[in-house]
């Protein structure tokens, strides 16, 4: 299948500059620089883009709402946090496509009227760190940021920022605070970043992979965008597969694709060789989905219509043989390690299903301890800074519903029911 941001079907190595421009790069930002920033925002928002952090919230609103702020300076961060485990996308581009990366972000500060961008890259991505200051470099030595971009009036100062290695780091507010020199808690909400953001200044927050998208959008139209995707999800998305499969990597692909062509063309199937039993479209936070959804398709509306979501990307998936009990256990013990701590509801929270979670293992509670989840579950809604206290939710209630056999057998014997 075709795709919009990589030049090959397996990335080799960092393109670098010559290589960019010799298929078009920078072009698209020599092309905008002559017209205005609001023509990025209405191409952008024509096109269709929505954010590749999780959430989907279309690029051009959220360009277009920093715009608005009355308040100066303007910033935009790039957010490369990337922490979701088994989640590949960002660090792949980063590492591979640096200047599809550094021109998207140049277009997009320009856009929202930012003079100062932080890349906020995953502190443990060497290879990226690298790979996307060597390009900034040569990008730099060209023009296209820094000083009267391309002889323009328009002129941009990039910076990278290491952000620590933790889950709840990723989130756009916790960013902001890192980059601020503080500690990666999330702020109450609202005021939301592209008012309030950062040092108190209108700010754009987007995803490594979103901006990705930005320079060929600008370059070719959003008539061409719209020809890959849906019409509510246009364009193209990174999945991961990891290790459960037998060809794990990185595909992009264009969004309302079937779930089985992930699985089984790009994926190869599952390694185990058993039939599957579960799938995580969007991995831990996601509900799980039975075998029989694997024709939904790929794009947001599918996915919720099917009971699940597309999150970031990072597909999982569950063979026969496997307990959800342990795969729910993990994911509690999960969250619970990556709350930070600053929200008393979601320190409680985590922790206490993380408990009840173990107390089923053990086969202790009975039937009447099932219903505690959705109690707890209900009562915390909405009650975070940050969205981290709902993230259990989902995979475990579909985990109840879908699969009781495997929590009755724990709760009757104490024991995991494939053991």
């Amino acid at each position: 299948m075709e795709g919009i941001l990589f030049p090959r079907a397996v990335p080799e190595g960092r393109e670098g500059l010559t290589e960019y421009r010799a298929r078009g790069g920078y072009e698209a930002l020599a092309k905008a620089i002559k017209g205005t920033p609001e023509d990025i925002v209405k191409i952008v928002s024509e096109a269709g883009l929505r954010g590749r952090g999780g959430a989907g919230f279309p690029t051009g609103k959220k360009w277009q709402l920093t715009r608005e702020a009355t308040e100066t300076p303007r910033y935009l961060v790039l957010n490369g946090g990337e922490d979701e485990p088994g989640s590949k996308k960002d660090r792949v581009l980063l590492e591979n496509l640096p200047h599809l990366v550094i021109e998207g972000t140049i277009l997009s500060a320009c856009a929202i009227g930012a003079t100062q961008a932080y890349l906020y890259i995953n502190a443990e991505y060497d290879d990226a760190i690298k790979s996307i200051t060597d390009a900034l470099t040569e990008a730099k030595a060209a023009a296209y940021w820094g000083e009267k971009v391309l002889g323009s009036d328009f002129s941009l100062d990039i910076e990278i920022f290491p952000a620590p290695h933790n889950y709840v780091a990723g989130e756009d507010t916790a960013a902001l605070e890192v980059i601020e020199g503080r500690k990666p808690q999330p702020r109450q909400k609202p005021p939301f970043p592209v008012t309030v953001g950062l040092f108190g200044k209108p700010t754009s927050v987007n995803n490594v992979e979103t901006l990705a998208n930005v320079a060929p959008i600008v370059l070719k139209g959003a008539e061409w965008y719209r020809r890959f995707g849906t019409a509510e999800s246009p364009g193209t998305m990174i999945f991961s597969l990891n290790d459960d499969v037998n060809r794990p990597g990185v595909y992009e692909l264009p969004f309302g694709t079937p779930l089985r062509y992930l699985i089984e063309e790009c994926g190869g199937g599952l390694k185990s060789g058993k039939p599957l039993k579960a799938i995580m479209p969007a991995a831990p936070s996601s509900a799980f989905l039975p075998p029989d959804k694997i024709d939904t398709p790929l794009d947001h509306n599918s996915m919720r219509e099917a009971g699940s979501a597309l999150g970031c990307g990072v597909v999982k998936l569950i063979s026969e043989g496997t307990c959800i009990v342990e795969e729910v256990l993990r994911i509690a013990d999960f969250f619970t390690a990556e709350s930070c701590g600053k929200c008393p509801a979601c320190r409680m929270e985590t922790s206490t299903l993380s408990m009840l979670m173990k107390k089923v293992q053990a086969g202790q509670g009975g039937q009447p301890i099932l219903e505690q989840f959705g109690k707890i579950l209900a009562f915390n809604k909405g009650k975070g800074f940050c969205n981290l206290i709902a993230m259990p939710g989902p995979p475990i209630e579909s985990a109840l519903n879908l699969f009781p056999a495997d929590f009755e057998a724990h709760l009757s014997t104490g024991k995991c029911p494939v053991n």
